[in-house]
């Protein structure tokens, strides 16, 4: 898959879990559809940050503006995202900010579906977006599963203490048994 495809089937994959969501049968169920939810907004989030939002910078004319804009959304959901991994499994709180996360995200699909991707389809060529695509799909491997509101959003320093952060959610995540996708 190109970048664009990779980033458009993550979305797919982040909508399913929303449905997962509503659809659980319990408390124990969607605690653990809220805990992939985070892993895979987490991920999601600093593949564009590292990779994508650097290249729209580059070749958009408004490139600045828009990725201001997108990483200002990201901030949002990080902070939703960070609310809901610190709360208790059954906790009250946690559907309100699900809907509010899904709000967030759904807004956040909706400029980069309409408008980012397509400006970044028509500026950059296949053969680039393919091998973004291939980058994004190893980068994968070594992107933090947590929410990190207070790390840089941006290269440099986000190239640095991106894995290394990673490292760190990878350990909490195996000692708190968490999923792994």
């Amino acid at each position: 898959m190109d970048a664009i495809e990779l980033l458009k089937h993550d979305h797919r994959r982040v909508e399913q879990l929303f449905r997962d969501y509503r659809a659980a049968a319990s408390r124990t169920q969607r605690r653990a559809v809220v805990e992939l939810m985070i892993r895979e907004l987490s991920q999601h989030a600093a593949l564009e940050e590292m990779m994508l939002y650097p290249l729209a910078k580059k070749v958009l004319p408004d490139g600045e503006q828009r990725v201001d804009e997108h990483l200002s959304e990201h901030m949002a959901v990080k902070r939703l995202l960070f609310a809901l991994d610190r709360l208790p499994s059954g906790d009250e709180r946690e559907a309100d900010l699900v809907s509010q996360l899904k709000r967030e995200i759904d807004e956040h699909i909706r400029e980069e579906e309409g408008e980012t991707m397509p400006a970044l389809r028509d500026r950059v060529s296949q053969e680039k977006l393919d091998e973004l695509g291939r980058l994004l799909d190893r980068a994968r491997q070594t992107a933090p599963t947590r929410p990190h509101p207070n790390a840089p959003d941006q290269p440099p320093a986000l190239a640095v203490l991106g894995p290394v952060a990673a490292a760190y959610d990878r350990l909490r995540d195996r000692l708190q048994g968490r999923p792994s996708t």
